[in-house]
């Protein structure tokens, strides 16, 4: 029997390289979607054209302009950059299922917790509505509203917390500050941090690939809930090192344009009750098991 196949839009990425691991290992024909040439990999522009490749089972959208990339100044044209990367590649993936004959058993939709207002009080689940009144919360509900499948295609969307993993994201902007022991908490420290490792995440996927039960919002986020500084003490603990010099809000205001570096200043308390009710079982469920798992130096490979 031939292996399943699963596009991923996104997939040469952070999350999307340790994804193609995990499903490749459970025998899944695995294609990407990028802009990088590739064996496995099929371009933007020929899913446009041709649609999705014949008999494919999943589809699954990573893509997105990594908005936390401190080298690019958050102007107009890099704010319509992150929005653009976003929705685009969703609405292409979207109707390029519709268009199928055989339409996909299911298509994953990765976004993110933004889409719950930062909040000190506010308690989220999945059945919390989304304001839209930040830029993120606005980005959220456009890319999400670009997800449009028809039966019997299964819509899943993912609204993932930070995601820790040492090849990428926060802890690889981390690491260096902290082995040296600049590290410390951002702000106050109390706002909320959700949070889920690289591993859960994946996992999170591939159950929604293989439950057909599964549909609507998951919050991808661990079960534990914590604060900045809880997170702080947690990676400085693994990493050995003290972390007592903190990150003033000013600072990083200036520094990253102050609609972007809420993502760091400001939180939510986020819980994953359906992911808890679908029976899914985590690996990392609390955070210093997390970060004892990335609190090496040099990536592994």
């Amino acid at each position: 029997m031939a292996a399943k196949k699963i596009i991923v839009g996104g997939g040469t990425g952070f999350v999307g390289t340790h994804l193609n691991k995990i499903l490749r290992a459970r025998n899944y024909d695995v294609i990407n979607v990028s802009r990088m040439p590739a064996a496995k990999n099929i371009s933007w522009t020929s899913l446009d054209s041709d649609g999705l490749p014949s008999n494919t089972s999943a589809v699954v959208n990573l893509a997105g302009q990594q908005f936390m990339d401190f080298t690019k100044m958050w102007t107009p044209g890099f704010k319509q950059n992150v929005l653009n990367s976003r929705v685009f590649t969703t609405k292409s993936l979207s109707k390029a299922i519709r268009q199928c004959e055989k339409k996909p058993d299911v298509f994953v939709l990765v976004t993110g917790v933004g889409a719950y207002e930062p909040s000190e009080s506010n308690k989220y689940d999945e059945s919390s509505p989304s304001t839209g009144t930040d830029f993120f919360s606005r980005l959220l509900r456009e890319w999400e509203k670009a997800a449009e499948v028809d039966a019997p295609t299964r819509l899943v969307i993912i609204r993932s917390g930070v995601v820790i993993g040492r090849n990428g994201g926060m802890i690889k902007n981390m690491i260096l500050p902290f082995f040296f022991g600049l590290g410390g908490p951002i702000a106050s420290g109390k706002q909320y941090l959700p949070w889920i490792h690289i591993e859960d995440l994946t996992r999170m996927i591939q159950y929604s690939i293989e439950n057909e039960n599964v549909k609507g919002i998951l919050n991808g986020v661990a079960p534990q809930v914590i604060t900045n500084a809880e997170f702080t003490k947690s990676f400085a603990k693994a990493l050995s090192r003290p972390a007592i010099i903190p990150v003033p809000e000013f600072s990083l205001n200036l520094l990253l344009n102050e609609e972007r570096a809420m993502m760091l200043t400001k939180g939510q308390y986020v819980v994953p009750k359906r992911v808890l009710e679908y029976g899914f079982k985590y690996k990392y469920d609390n955070i210093n098991d997390a970060c004892k798992e990335v609190a090496h130096l040099f990536p592994k490979e």
